[in-house]
């Protein structure tokens, strides 16, 4: 699922944080130091939005895409995020699994410290191509 939502991109006085981001379709706010930074903070503050209002069963905010109204030095763009390759990157959450293997491959695992979980996942991911 990709969404767009606009973003206002504001020059600061403060030297160590000079952008304000504001994103009005999801009532989010961000910043950045340079307007890349926020651009790609802009990005994330979403991805992490929308995520967390997936995960909670909410009402993903819908845009109409229309530029907001700007002040003589703002920056008024549109900014896209793929929920599905940002939840792959950013979903750190594990789960249990309950799997079943040959008794004789548990016991060789456990005598060589074999940690199953993080070799399930690295095959998984080999498997996935992910």
């Amino acid at each position: 699922m990709k969404i767009v939502y606009p973003i206002i991109i504001s020059k600061t006085s403060d030297q160590t944080v000079p952008y304000f981001v504001s994103i009005p379709d999801i009532e989010g706010m961000t910043q950045g130091k340079d307007i890349d930074d926020a651009i790609q903070m802009s990005r994330d503050y979403i991805g992490l939005n929308i995520i967390d209002k997936q995960d909670n069963n909410l009402d993903v905010p819908n845009s109409n895409y229309t530029l907001p109204s700007a002040e003589n030095s703002d920056v008024v763009t549109l900014v896209d995020v793929d929920i599905d390759e940002y939840r792959r990157k950013n979903d750190f959450k594990t789960i249990k699994k309950t799997l079943t293997i040959p008794n004789y491959l548990n016991k060789l695992g456990k005598e060589n410290n074999i940690n199953f979980s993080e070799l399930l996942t690295t095959a998984l991911k080999k498997e996935l191509h992910v």
